[in-house]
């Protein structure tokens, strides 16, 4: 039977090219001369760190971090912004999460809206992902360009499109 599956990844190196080109480009700016603010990206746990002086410096930092991932074709959707938290000294720290694998509530909506369109479809959620089977190729293709025209809060791919 024909399937594929459905997730939420992000490509690690070009999410690290895009972390190391917007600190080259924060370095460099004038309003950013004599600042002590670090930009660093935990591989381990997806995380970017981000500690800088003020709140206007902390904008143009995520600010930056964001056109950087949409010019290397990386989707904004994937950071989860938490709060700041003040460091040591004036220093404020900020630690954006990225999100790996589809979460429960993303996965119900996608399947209920799958559901909802009555093609001849089943979908399933399996961990951090949902896996679409039909009869016909046709039926997936469908699925997937209803996917595309919804906002789940989260980037999808399509992946492992078997036949």
């Amino acid at each position: 039977m024909p399937s594929f599956d459905i997730v939420s990844k992000i490509d690690g190196q070009t999410l690290d090219n895009a972390i190391n080109v917007a600190k080259k480009e924060i370095l460099n700016r004038y309003d950013f001369n004599g600042s002590k603010s670090t930009i660093d990206l935990d591989k381990k746990t997806n995380e970017i760190t981000v500690v800088t002086e003020d709140d206007m410096r902390l904008k143009a930092i995520t600010d930056s971090i964001i056109s950087r991932m949409m010019k290397q074709g990386l989707d904004a959707k994937a950071l989860d912004f938490g709060k700041e938290q003040y460091a040591s000294g004036n220093m404020i720290r900020k630690e954006i999460k990225v999100k790996e694998g589809i979460d429960k509530e993303a996965a119900k909506k996608v399947v209920k809206k799958i559901k909802d369109s009555k093609l001849k479809v089943e979908a399933s959620i399996m961990n951090d992902q949902v896996r679409v089977t039909a009869k016909k190729i046709d039926d997936l293709q469908a699925v997937i360009s209803l996917c595309r025209n919804e906002d789940f809060g989260q980037p999808l791919q399509y992946i492992n499109m078997r036949s």
